[in-house]
């Protein structure tokens, strides 16, 4: 049972905090002013990792590699974790746990990304005045412009967040299926 609960909040609190991580990459790259509430909370709880990593790994072409190695490594200490936690010996699967550690980074941003989609198709429907629509929209733009150029309105209906969100879940389990047979050779 301690096994248990100690994996469910490793799962929690590393989830959240890689996520935050890819998500303050994911504002760089949108350009989003980094002057707004959110992004403020988002650097606050991320900066302890990335300013220092940003000495080493500056930002190129419009990437946040700091903020991305940071996810990476954040995913890499959560997997030790997870299988020391579980009675395994996290040494005897390093190679593999940095090949599973970028999955689970990718999984992250995934789930990001559907979570964001979600949440602005509920605020457009339920508040469409509401200030954090316009930050998931612009998030959330260059995933969907693509699907509103080939997919027409439906009646007056924006279905492209629900395209994205069913494209979300495909990439998920496609995940899980690589990590699957990641595991699956160990």
């Amino acid at each position: 049972m301690f096994g248990d609960i100690a994996r469910f909040l490793l799962d929690i609190v590393f989830t959240l905090f890689g996520a935050a991580l890819i998500l303050r990459a994911w504002m760089q790259a949108v350009r989003l002013p980094p002057r707004n509430p959110f992004s403020q909370g988002v650097f606050q709880v991320t900066d302890w990792l990335v300013v220092p990593l940003r000495r080493v790994l500056p930002g190129r072409g419009g990437v946040d590699w700091a903020s991305l190695v940071g996810a990476w490594l954040t995913a890499v200490v959560y997997l030790v974790l997870v299988v020391t936690v579980a009675g395994g010996e996290p040494a005897s699967l390093f190679p593999m746990v940095l090949v599973i550690a970028l999955l689970t980074v990718l999984k992250w941003a995934v789930n990001l990304l559907m979570w964001a989609t979600l949440l602005m198709g509920l605020l457009s429907w339920i508040n469409p005045r509401a200030p954090s629509l316009a930050l998931l929209s612009v998030l959330t733009a260059p995933f969907l412009n693509p699907i509103r150029r080939v997919m027409p309105l439906i009646g007056g209906m924006d279905l492209s967040p629900l395209v994205l969100f069913v494209l979300t879940q495909i990439a998920l389990m496609i995940i899980g299926r690589i990590g699957f047979g990641v595991f699956g050779t160990l």
